[in-house]
């Protein structure tokens, strides 16, 4: 009844808002997430066949 009253009271300029904030949220969240795997891979990458099984990764895990 609360969120009832609350969202009533909202104009639906500001929902629109929080919504478009929300998205730019998650985009920032993917676009981190995929930064930060691509420097580990690319890290990986860096390695020697050696290095890469001391690990107990082969090329072929990283690729």
């Amino acid at each position: 009844m609360a969120t009832q009253a609350i969202a009533a009271q909202v104009s639906f300029g500001a929902v629109e808002t929080l919504r478009e904030f929300n998205l730019v949220k998650e985009i920032k969240t993917a676009f981190s997430t995929w930064y930060s795997k691509h420097q580990t891979r690319k890290t990986l990458l860096s390695l020697s066949e050696e290095q890469l099984e001391d690990i107990g990764l082969c090329r072929a895990d990283v690729l």
